[in-house]
């Protein structure tokens, strides 16, 4: 009498070998959309990654680099008296033009908190300086307290963003400039915004390329808005007075050295 298990075996008293069932073949177009989504996804890891560089640990390294550059440049000039200095008004000492990407000041402005502050180098290469945490003055522009324009550039994101808060400063705030020999205290007296090719901001006489300058001013340019280079923020300030280092600090910065 056969049973069910008589009939699941061979002559020879063996179970017959079992077939596998054959896997489909995915289609070329499943392996495209397969490999597609695979570099997608690579894509957006690697796109998530720079914007963590490019947002933050960019922002780190200037603001490193930034405070390593005012530690060096303080070991290289007169110990600051620790008391507040008496303003001068008349001819301020000569500074000269240093090297390309050299440090040769600190940069306050005491609206922007007691802990900031920014190096000031010569140029504005992207690489060298401003991508390096410093704030950048034009070349051939004045030097601080000189007559004429002492023009800066700097950004408002990433790389230790320096400008970053350029468009809250009103008329009669402080900027004050630090050097190896005095310090030069500036007002704020207006601020534009301009395109990218309006460099007569910048001039001997802010807007007036021809004009020879009377005034010792300053400038600050940056990009604008956030996130763009289609237009520049620019302030423009006047200088109010100067003080030798080794007399002490401006009152403006009292409580921030």
């Amino acid at each position: 009498m056969s049973t069910l298990t008589d009939l699941r075996h061979d002559a020879h008293g063996e179970p017959p070998p079992r077939r596998h069932a054959r896997r489909p073949r995915r289609s070329v177009g499943a392996a495209i959309t397969g490999a597609l989504g695979e570099l997608l996804i690579t894509a957006g890891v690697l796109l998530a990654l720079f914007v963590v560089w490019q947002l933050w640990w960019t922002d780190v390294e200037g603001e490193r680099s930034a405070e390593q550059a005012i530690e060096q440049f303080e070991t290289d000039i007169p110990e600051v008296p620790d008391t507040v200095g008496q303003p001068r008004t008349g001819p301020p000492p000569e500074e000269v033009a240093p090297g390309e990407g050299e440090v040769f000041g600190t940069l306050y402005v005491p609206d922007w908190g007691a802990d900031y502050r920014m190096p000031l180098a010569e140029g504005v290469d992207l690489a060298t300086v401003l991508n390096d945490g410093r704030v950048g003055h034009y070349p051939e522009t004045a030097m601080p307290g000189q007559v004429g324009n002492f023009a800066m550039a700097g950004h408002r994101q990433t790389y230790g963003k320096p400008f970053y808060a350029v468009d809250t400063l009103d008329e009669g705030d402080p900027v004050v400039v630090q050097t190896a020999q005095a310090w030069y205290v500036y007002t704020v007296t207006s601020h534009e915004i301009v395109r990218p090719d309006q460099v007569e901001v910048i001039a001997p006489v802010p807007g007036d390329p021809g004009a020879d300058p009377t005034e010792a001013m300053l400038t600050m340019t940056s990009c604008h808005p956030l996130w763009s280079t289609a237009e520049r923020y620019i302030v423009h300030a006047q200088l109010d007075y100067w003080l030798p280092l080794d007399e002490g600090y401006p009152a403006e910065l009292e409580g921030a050295p």
